[in-house]
């Protein structure tokens, strides 16, 4: 086997290993934000986003958690809701202007001139 194929089959290994940690404690949110994780870096953009929105359920007042939200609705496609997301983010005290900045995750929002504003508004703040 390849070394790619090693690092899939290790990819699905670890997506199941916590999966079946998150039947048993469906509420546990550090397995919530992992699997968030490898979700999106599977390419499974909608079970990443489906992770992500239910992390923000479960802590509202995460900065972290609404940032991933952005990210993954940024790679849904979803332009509005990323930017709101990303807003409560900062609101919340998410602060990596540098991150933001070249996250590729948040490509597709870098023309939107609100996400302009937000990085200019989080450079001041820095």
């Amino acid at each position: 086997m390849t070394k790619s194929g090693d690092k899939d089959s290790d990819a699905d290994f670890e997506i199941r290993f916590f999966e079946s940690v998150l039947r048993r404690d469906r509420g546990y949110a550090d397995v919530i934000e992992i699997l968030g994780g490898l979700y999106t870096k599977a390419g499974r953009i909608p079970d990443g986003l489906r992770m992500d929105r239910r992390l923000v359920k479960l802590q509202p007042r995460n900065s972290t958690a609404h940032y991933n939200l952005a990210c993954s609705l940024a790679l849904s496609r979803r332009p509005a809701a990323a930017l709101r997301s990303l807003k409560a983010a900062v609101g919340l005290g998410y602060r990596d202007f540098e991150w933001m900045a070249r996250d590729p995750d948040l490509k597709g929002l870098k023309p939107h001139p609100g996400f302009q504003a937000l990085l200019e508004q989080l450079k001041a703040q820095s």
